[in-house]
């Protein structure tokens, strides 16, 4: 890869990061890999993204990939709304969040639900694992149902599901994947990346210190022999004709981002609609029951209203607009202040 360059001519070594201080092996290292490989191939200037997280092992993951972009880690499930204060300040930035199954299913689950209603325009790639990793592995709230960690009792309580929450709350990309399935979580985030609106890959991610026993449904061998996919999959850039991509064998549907780029589903088992909101929450609802993992893309919805548009926030970003037309002139202000109290 020495040498190699982008479509911005940028090498990949200007898309990395610090070096992890995390367990070796941990499934969050893999998606730190992703990510830089991800916004490398999609050719998105690095000054050009905003690094989002929260509080976790997951979250200190933003400090390993992207060096060169802006990045605030905030505090303990606030991310979405410091991330919407972020975009509505600068919607030309593209913001990418990593959170854990704690700072989102737990404390910032009702961020995380306000921010998918919302429709923040913003990739929210969940590290999941099932443990609070960083004090010492208590359940959180997505581990399932019987599953065991490696020290202590079963979990006794049921699980959140964050897929089929941000479904049935109508998020326009909802994605599930695995630390592991490096090809398929590569498309997906490029995908994201490429995508208006809000997207949410929850991606299975095996903490090695705690939680990677054959007893618990998010070990790597668990997963690795439970994974039901609903699809291949392949990324398609804007900049690449879609006629010169090789065509995979058997049937594939290609769903077009709002940028001109794809993603190319090629079906493998029975045909999967990605538009289909009850047929997403049936699969994962089916996975559920078998005690299995269903990943690819779940749901997909386009050209839904984004929050600053919702809003109607003029094309320059607030953040860039001259001192004049952010202070009104006097007479300008008085007809205001008179609207508000008549």
């Amino acid at each position: 890869m020495a040498g190699k360059v982008n479509k911005l001519n940028l090498p990949m070594d200007d898309y990395r990061g610090g070096k992890s201080t995390l367990c070796p092996g941990c499934g969050h290292d893999a998606i730190s890999n992703v990510i830089i490989n991800a916004a490398w191939q999609n050719a998105i200037e690095p000054a050009g993204i905003a690094k989002m997280s929260g509080i976790g092992c997951s979250s200190k993951t933003p400090a390993y990939f992207l060096s060169q972009s802006h990045g605030f880690n905030t505090a303990h499930g606030r991310m979405p709304s410091v991330t919407t204060g972020a975009n509505m300040a600068n919607k030309d930035l593209n913001f990418l969040a990593v959170s854990g199954d704690g700072d989102t299913a737990s404390i910032g689950v009702g961020q995380f639900i306000h921010a998918i209603r919302r429709n923040l325009n913003m990739l929210y790639i969940i590290e999941n694992n099932g443990v609070y990793g960083l004090t010492k592995g208590q359940y959180s709230a997505t581990a399932e149902e019987g599953s065991k960690k490696r020290k202590g009792n079963p979990n006794l309580m049921k699980q959140i599901d964050l897929c089929a929450m941000a479904i049935n709350l109508g998020c326009s990309f909802v994605a599930r994947s695995f630390s592991g399935s490096r090809k398929q979580l590569t498309a997906l985030v490029r995908a994201g990346m490429s995508h208006r609106g809000m997207a949410i890959i929850d991606v299975i991610s095996p903490c090695v210190t705690f939680n990677n026993n054959d007893e618990s449904y998010k070990s790597f061998r668990y997963v690795k022999n439970n994974d039901t996919e609903l699809h291949t999959l392949d990324y398609i850039p804007h900049f690449n004709p879609i006629e010169e991509v090789e065509v995979p064998s058997g049937g594939y549907k290609d769903v077009k981002l709002h940028d001109g780029s794809y993603i190319r589903l090629e079906t493998i088992s029975e045909e999967h609609d990605v538009s289909d909101r009850v047929m997403a929450l049936e699969a994962i609802h089916k996975a559920d029951v078998k005690e299995k993992h269903v990943t690819g893309l779940l749901y997909f919805e386009e050209g839904m209203e984004t929050l600053d548009e919702s809003e109607n926030l003029v094309d320059t970003p607030l953040a860039n607009l001259p001192d004049e037309m952010m202070r009104p002139d006097k007479k300008s202000l008085d007809n205001l202040l008179t609207k508000f109290r008549s």
